[in-house]
C-alpha cells in the first residue's frame, strides 16, 4: 500500500420518484405526531437544508437543483465516527449541530432513530434510506469504526478489490441499482485509481397522492423560464380539491401535495422576478406558517410533468460551511484505519425528482374545454417554482430543489 492514501467518498442521494395517485391514504400514528422523536436535531437540519440549498442557489441561479439534505447529514456523521481532532469537531459543527446544546452522542442516536422512522414498512409508499461501506481489501480496517456504523446506522461493511477500478465501478453500481430497485443505472462512472473506499449512501422515495381527483388530459403548454424565454411543456391537468393558497409575504403561490403515507411536498411558485427574493426570505418558520393557513379548494391544477436532477462535488459547498479539513492533508482519519493517511478527495452527491401522471390517459392537445373543466378555478405552475418534500412525522426535510426550466436536463 502506498503510504498515501486517497479515499474517495461517494455520496448518491439516490432517487426520489413522487408519482400522483388517486388512493386515499391510511392514518398516520397519532404517537408519533403528537411526540415528535428528534426534538433535538429537527431544527438543526432544517436550518442546514436551507444553508445547503443557498449555497447550492449562488452557483445555479439559472438552472435545476436538487438535493437531499438528509442524505448529506447522514453520510458525514458516518464519516465523522471515524475522525479524531479538529477534524471530529468540524464535521458536525458544519452540519449545524451546537455542541453545547447536542452532544455527538445525542446526534448520532437522533440521526439513528430518524432512519429508524424513514424505514417502517408499510404499504403507502416506498421511502428507505441505506449505507453501504465498500472498503480495499488490502486496507487494514479498525474495527471499533464498522462495529459503530454498523449499530447506529445499519450500515453494511463489504471488501472490494479497488486496484480493480473497471471492477470497483461495476461492484459500486450494482450495490446502488439493486437497492434503488433498478430506476437509475451505471451511477458511478468515474472513480479516482487510488480509491481506497467508498461510502455509498442513498435515500429512495416512491409515492403517490393520496388526495382523490378526476385525471384529465396530458396537454402541451407554455413554461415561462423568463423575461425572454417560453419553453413547451407536457402539462398534467387534475380536478379536484387541492391544500393551496396565496401567501403575499413570500409574494407566492404555494401547494401542498399530500402522499400517501407520511410524506408532504411543498410547491412554490413565487410572481414573475421574485425568485431571488423568495429563496432569500423562505425559511422553516414560513413552511409551519403555510401549514396553518393553507386553504383546501375545489381547482383544476396544471402541473408540468417534471424530470430534474443535481449532481454536486460536495468539498466546495461543504467548505463554504467550515467543513475543510476532511477534504485536505490535516485530515484526520486514524479512526478508520491506522495503517496509512486517509483524505477525502469526491464528495459526489447525487439526487433526482419525478412528478408524473398515474392512470390517467394521455390525449394529446384534446381541450379542457371539451369536459367542461374550464369553468372551475384554474391553478397553473408555469413559472420557476421550488420544491421541497418533507416527512411529516419527524418534520425534517428529505429533498429540497428549484425549478427554473422543465426541459433543462
Amino acid at each position: 500500500m502506498p503510504s498515501s492514501i486517497t479515499w474517495g467518498l461517494l455520496l448518491l442521494a439516490g432517487l426520489c420518484c413522487l408519482v400522483p395517485g388517486t388512493l386515499q391514504a391510511s392514518e398516520h400514528d397519532q404517537n408519533l405526531r403528537q411526540h415528535p422523536p428528534l426534538p433535538n436535531i429537527t431544527p438543526n437540519l432544517a436550518d442546514l437544508d436551507f444553508s445547503l440549498y443557498h449555497e447550492l442557489a449562488r452557483e445555479s441561479y439559472t438552472t435545476n437543483i436538487f438535493f437531499s439534505p438528509v442524505s448529506i447529514t447522514i453520510a458525514f456523521a458516518i464519516l465523522s465516527l471515524g475522525t479524531k481532532g479538529a477534524t471530529h469537531i468540524q464535521i458536525p459543527q458544519g452540519l449545524n449541530f451546537n455542541f453545547k446544546e447536542t452532544v455527538q452522542t445525542d446526534i448520532h442516536k437522533g440521526l439513528q432513530h430518524l432512519l429508524d422512522s424513514l424505514n417502517q414498512p408499510g404499504d403507502e409508499l416506498q421511502l428507505t434510506t441505506s449505507n453501504i461501506l465498500l472498503i480495499d481489501e488490502n486496507l487494514k480496517q479498525v474495527h471499533k469504526f464498522l462495529e459503530d456504523v454498523r449499530k447506529l446506522y445499519h450500515s453494511q461493511a463489504f471488501s472490494i478489490n479497488f486496484g480493480n477500478i473497471e471492477e470497483a465501478k461495476k461492484e459500486i453500481n450494482k450495490f446502488i441499482e439493486k437497492g434503488i430497485q433498478g430506476k437509475m443505472v451505471d451511477l458511478v462512472n468515474e472513480l479516482d485509481n487510488d480509491t481506497s473506499l467508498a461510502l455509498v449512501n442513498y435515500i429512495f422515495f416512491h409515492g403517490k397522492w393520496k388526495d382523490k381527483f378526476e385525471a384529465g388530459h396530458l396537454m402541451e403548454e407554455d413554461f415561462q423560464v423568463d423575461k425572454k424565454t417560453t419553453v413547451k411543456v407536457l402539462t398534467i391537468n387534475c380536478l379536484g380539491l387541492f391544500d393551496v393558497r396565496r401567501i403575499d409575504v413570500l409574494s407566492s403561490c404555494v401547494l401542498l401535495q399530500h402522499y400517501q403515507g407520511k410524506v408532504t411536498a411543498f410547491l412554490i411558485m413565487p410572481d414573475p422576478g421574485k425568485m431571488q427574493q423568495l429563496e432569500d426570505m423562505l425559511s422553516e418558520k414560513h413552511l409551519f406558517n403555510i401549514l396553518r393557513l393553507i386553504d383546501r379548494r375545489f381547482a383544476n391544477l396544471r402541473l408540468p410533468k417534471l424530470s430534474i436532477s443535481g449532481t454536486y462535488d460536495l468539498i466546495k459547498v461543504l467548505g463554504n460551511l467550515g467543513i475543510t479539513k476532511v477534504f485536505s492533508n490535516q485530515a484526520d482519519l486514524l479512526g478508520i484505519t491506522e495503517e496509512a493517511a486517509l483524505v477525502v478527495s469526491k464528495a459526489l452527491h447525487m439526487a433526482a425528482l419525478t412528478i408524473d401522471e398515474n392512470g390517467s390517459e394521455a390525449s394529446g392537445n384534446t381541450p379542457l374545454r371539451d369536459s367542461g373543466w374550464y369553468r372551475h378555478l384554474t391553478i397553473r405552475f408555469d413559472r420557476p417554482l421550488l420544491v421541497i418534500v418533507k416527512d411529516e412525522s419527524t418534520n425534517i426535510p428529505l429533498f429540497m430543489g428549484k425549478v427554473m426550466n422543465p426541459t433543462q436536463k
